[in-house]
């Protein structure tokens, strides 16, 4: 009886501490996470769904921010200057986007995002630049109006080296490859180059290729998981490693991801729980986030006040991901960069060289690709292998049908081989403080004119922060549009200038950007009371959530009480 007790007892102790050391577990991932809702992915999800459509009226529309009568009227006498513009200039362009729109859900999406919702329909139907170009020359785009654009949103980053070359590349490298055509599954002969190259550059051992960015990071992650048998990823609050669930857990995905941890960036408790967990099998680094640690990528659709910021500490960055390195190192943790769009761009050598850190996985993709498509995942043997040496049917498959395709390998070459040319490595000499120089004098000549308007830049990704509380920063993109300067479809959130900009070039973006700022200081978007504050402004927008959410929630409880009598 006493052994039969003595044994519960032990039980219920081993239960109790088994219990106690979840929590403290729980605990200590819970304190990791960053306190926004972008750390907390679930969350943020349950939240999103809860927020009710609704949007502002052609009066309301001018008056989000209740400004007096005539700032009201110089808003909408701007508006409508403006969209004669746009109907004027491109409306060739717009005509064929609308055309095209309605059978592709990419355009649809885009159009609808540009903006925050509450403004969105009005918007669309007065400004609608349209996404069709006719050509490209080096920094500008050509549409089918004849406007010819500084182009500020270089296919995504590809274009790091202007048009011309890429055109090049893809014309020069589809000679070398053309006599083997489009076979598939073996290699063409200048994929060898391309291979010691490109391990020359990333200081690893072995290379393996894919079709996106995505699918490159996927399969690191897959290799992770398969040499550690360990479950679990760790990302950073806010940042983008493609459209995969597992590394995008929040908004977007329709479902939950169950193996990712999202933890905060620059943080001592995310190295404790490095340090202490046992199912973790790689962390993901996208560089781009020294721009704005724990913070997701700027887009002007989530523009609802001034808050947005930005800073660059490179310093405190690459200590970061030293300690990093070394945690993972003691833990046999992946350390995984994920170079799609910064690859080439901080460095030669990328972020390894312009951090001083060794990942154990790299992966690269857009400018590489030569102008093709690509993805190109990079690491060392040990991590690369996709079987056991002991265990024949332990295998890690991946493959894609059209991975290391003769027209893609055939660009590549071309850019491979191009960027050992004097002229290219000249583009590398001091290029932070070319471009960290040409931010500060577009921030001296805007604050010289008064305007609540500056850059941040992490080299050549740059990225507009508003210093005065307003409710449409995001109109900014359409008088920059009607200046002559191409964006992406996030807006003012990060601007890409390819390296080929010249002196001449960035001058010519400079008196086009303040020519913009001023058109839109002098129409009054950017009136503000001094009552008025950043977060004062999402209070009210809070509000109206919250009065249109109960306005919605109220009917259909008002309307199943009637039904119920």
């Amino acid at each position: 009886m006493a052994l039969t007790m003595l044994a519960a007892y032990a039980a219920g102790a081993t239960a109790l501490t088994g219990s106690l050391v979840a929590a403290k577990r729980r605990l200590a991932l819970s304190k990791a996470k960053h306190p926004s809702l972008t750390g907390h992915a679930r969350l943020a999800r349950r939240v999103a769904s809860l927020i009710p459509f609704y949007e502002y009226d052609e009066q309301r529309f001018f008056r989000s921010d209740n400004p007096p009568d005539n700032v009201a009227a110089q808003r909408r006498d701007g508006f409508q200057r403006l969209a004669a513009i746009y109907r004027e200039r491109f409306a060739q362009t717009s005509a064929l986007t609308a055309a095209v729109q309605s059978g592709a859900s990419d355009l649809q999406f885009i159009s609808a995002y540009r903006v925050p919702f509450q403004y969105s329909r009005i918007v669309r139907q007065h400004f609608a630049a349209g996404s069709v170009l006719n050509s490209s020359n080096d920094v500008t785009v050509r549409d089918l109006d004849g406007n010819v654009l500084y182009d500020l949103a270089n296919s995504y980053g590809v274009n790091l080296f202007g048009y011309e070359f890429y055109k090049e590349c893809m014309a020069r490298g589809a000679e070398r490859v053309r006599d083997l055509g489009p076979v598939l599954g073996s290699y063409h002969p200048v994929a060898a180059y391309n291979i010691e190259r490109i391990r020359q550059i990333s200081g690893l051992d072995e290379v393996s290729f894919h079709m996106s960015g995505t699918e490159a990071v996927m399969q690191a992650v897959r290799l992770a998981r398969y040499h550690t048998r360990r479950s679990h990823l760790v990302r950073f609050c806010g940042a983008y490693h493609g459209w995969w669930g597992d590394v995008q857990p929040g908004i977007g995905n329709p479902v939950t991801a169950r193996e990712t941890y999202t933890l905060a960036e620059m943080s001592e408790q995310t190295l404790h729980v490095l340090r202490t967990r046992r199912d973790i099998a790689c962390v993901l680094v996208n560089p781009y986030q020294a721009l704005h640690p724990n913070m997701g990528p700027p887009a002007d659709s989530a523009l609802v006040d001034s808050g947005r910021t930005a800073h660059v500490d490179r310093e405190a960055y690459a200590r970061w991901l030293q300690q990093l390195r070394a945690v993972c190192s003691e833990r046999r943790i992946a350390l995984i960069f994920d170079e799609i769009f910064v690859g080439f761009r901080l460095a030669l050598g990328g972020a390894q060289e312009y951090f001083g850190v060794a990942a154990d996985l790299v992966t690269y993709g857009k400018t590489l690709g030569g102008g093709f498509p690509v993805g190109v995942l990079c690491g060392r043997h040990e991590w690369m292998k996709r079987y056991s040496d002991d265990r024949p049917v332990d295998v890690c498959l991946a493959r894609g049908t059209f991975n290391a395709h003769p027209y893609v390998m055939g660009a590549m070459n071309e850019f491979l081989h191009r960027l050992e040319t004097p002229e290219m490595l000249q583009l590398y000499q001091d290029l932070d403080e070319c471009w960290n120089k040409r931010a500060e004098r577009l921030n001296r000549l805007l604050d010289e004119a008064k305007l609540p308007v500056r850059v941040v830049n992490l080299s050549s990704i740059w990225t507009v922060c508003y210093t005065r509380p307003s409710r449409y920063n995001w109109m900014l993109q359409y008088y920059l549009r009607a200046e002559g300067l191409a964006l992406s479809w996030v807006g003012t959130g990060r601007l890409i200038f390819s390296l080929r900009y010249s002196n001449a070039d960035f001058s010519a973006v400079v008196d086009r950007f303040l020519a913009a700022a001023r058109a839109m200081e002098a129409d009054g978007w950017w009136w503000t009371d001094h009552a008025s504050s950043n977060r004062s402004i999402r209070r009210q927008v809070l509000r109206e959530i919250l009065a249109s959410y109960a306005a919605r929630f109220g009917g259909r409880l008002r309307a199943g009480m009637t039904g119920a009598r």
